[in-house]
């Protein structure tokens, strides 16, 4: 199952993003409102959405190109990819990415809650 946020522009350079990003307490304020507990975790955080199960993520990979977050379940497989292109030295286009491998049934569940998720990150790393 593959899921898109929408590409945006971000008024940080890829670098003062990575920043921001390679430490789990960075993701705190991404989150959405709907957030009702946040732990950081090493290498990584735990958090949980009114209405959804807790979900654990690692820091798998960091780069001025790329941030990549992978499930710290072994019963879940999914990857949340931030691809960052260098506009300028202040703007860096930020576009998430979702790639999970689900069952159809579980598929069914969740991939509206999932983009829901990737719409409400996407809005809140365009305010920053």
């Amino acid at each position: 199952m593959n899921l898109e946020g929408r590409k945006i522009i971000v008024n940080k350079s890829a670098k003062e993003l990575v920043e921001m990003l390679k430490s789990p307490e960075g993701y705190r304020e991404l989150m959405p409102d709907s957030l009702q507990s946040f732990e950081v975790r090493d290498q990584g955080f735990k958090f949980s959405l009114k209405g959804m199960p807790e979900i654990a993520l690692t820091i798998d990979e960091i780069s001025e190109e790329k941030v990549v977050l992978k499930s710290a379940s072994s019963s879940l497989d999914f990857a949340l990819n931030g691809m960052m292109n260098k506009i300028s030295d202040t703007q860096t286009e930020v576009q998430l990415l979702f790639d999970g491998k689900f069952n159809p049934f579980i598929k069914m569940m969740v991939e509206k809650p999932l983009q829901n998720f990737i719409n409400a990150l996407t809005d809140n790393i365009e305010k920053i």
